[in-house]
């Protein structure tokens, strides 16, 4: 990281933070310095500044705790994806932040701003060192709200939101159908502060290890956010979305940049039968189906076709007869199709966009 790029309106307060963050990371460390200083008057021999009991210390260390500003911190990808994992991981280092952690169990990185109703939802506790986790059958928008109700942790409000580090840019109209930035939308919405960071991941160039560097970018910006949070300088109702280049530790330095109008073309593809996944379940079914259908035809009105829905756990099973109406299922045509989105052209050539700052190295 060489420098902020401060051509919009990024808050001074918030530049001037991270220029300071970045100095001390390049080995400024004079507020290290200052902290390891002896005093002279100490021979080494001062007992009195040691806890009397175990207890003492441990009561310290909760205090110690309590005193630190909490960390809420979600995804997109699901709890055990590495940009989480390595973020959660970070933070707990840093040994500044109490961080929680409310993600869900898998991954919903396109699921939008939806949310789950008319429906429970299940919390599990997950081991992460140094952090409270919970993995959440939901969407990010349930674990952040969920998070923020005072349902589940003891908390009121954290400090701050961070959801991420997104496998995948979210540029552009990318950030409508974004989980990750959802989470950040919820916490906005509930009148927290928030982050969401992505990476610009590319199956062709990007490994595992990209996570870490990228944590490493994104720190003094949450750094930086925590302190101007703190003393009241960050701008209100505000959350900012952080697009890290392919190459984190290659990257151009900071980059205001504006929401540009791309996003990926959608194709749909048709898909045959014998390919869709609920295909061999259904076939694995058929002697439990031919009994509820012949039982549904019995019971079927000559007005027309009856209809219903069983539920198997998870599984839905969609079963149709027809009475004596004389209909045959044999008239009905079910397809199936499957849509993923492709790259296409970058054509907007402002140098302010968010993807093309990205693509040019910048972290957006």
């Amino acid at each position: 990281m060489n420098s902020v790029k401060n051509n919009n309106m990024l808050p001074p307060g918030l530049v001037s933070n991270l220029q300071q963050v970045l100095l001390s990371r390049k080995g400024g460390g004079g507020e290290e310095e200052e902290k390891k200083e002896i005093d002279p008057s100490n021979d080494g021999n001062d007992k009195s500044a040691e806890p009397s009991t175990s207890t003492c210390v441990e009561n310290t260390e909760e205090d110690s705790n309590n005193s630190k500003p909490i960390v809420l911190v979600t995804n997109g990808n699901g709890i055990d994806s590495p940009g989480l994992v390595s973020l959660v991981e970070a933070l707990v280092r840093e040994g500044l932040y109490n961080v929680h952690v409310c993600a869900p169990q898998s991954d919903k990185s396109v699921s939008s701003h939806s949310v789950t109703l008319q429906e429970a939802i299940a919390v599990t506790s997950v081991e992460i060192n140094g952090a409270i986790a919970y993995e959440v059958s939901g969407t990010p928008v349930d674990c952040v709200s969920l998070a923020l109700s005072g349902a589940l942790f003891s908390w009121s409000k954290p400090l701050l939101v961070i959801s991420g580090i997104n496998r995948g840019s979210n540029c552009g109209h990318h950030m409508i159908y974004s989980g990750v930035v959802a989470g950040a939308r919820e916490a906005l919405f509930c009148g927290v502060p928030s982050l969401s960071i992505s990476l610009n991941w590319k199956k062709e160039e990007s490994q595992e290890s990209d996570f870490k560097d990228a944590v490493a970018v994104c720190l003094p910006v949450i750094n930086a956010a925590i302190r101007d949070i703190e003393k009241g300088f960050f701008p209100k109702s505000c959350s900012l979305n952080i697009e890290i280049p392919t190459s984190p530790s290659a990257n151009k330095g900071f980059k205001l940049t504006k929401r540009s109008m791309w996003r990926s073309s959608p194709s749909w593809q048709a898909v045959s039968a014998n390919r869709h996944p609920s295909a061999g379940h259904f076939m694995s079914n058929q002697q439990s189906l031919g009994l509820q259908l012949a039982q549904l035809s019995r019971d079927a009105s000559a007005a027309g076709a009856a209809r219903r829905l069983t539920t198997q756990r998870k599984n839905m099973l969609e079963i149709e007869s027809v009475g004596a109406a004389g209909k045959s299922d044999s008239n009905r045509v079910k397809k199936y199709f499957r849509m993923e989105f492709l790259d296409k052209e970058l054509e907007d050539t402002d140098e302010d966009l968010d993807f093309r700052a990205v693509e040019n190295g910048f972290v957006s």
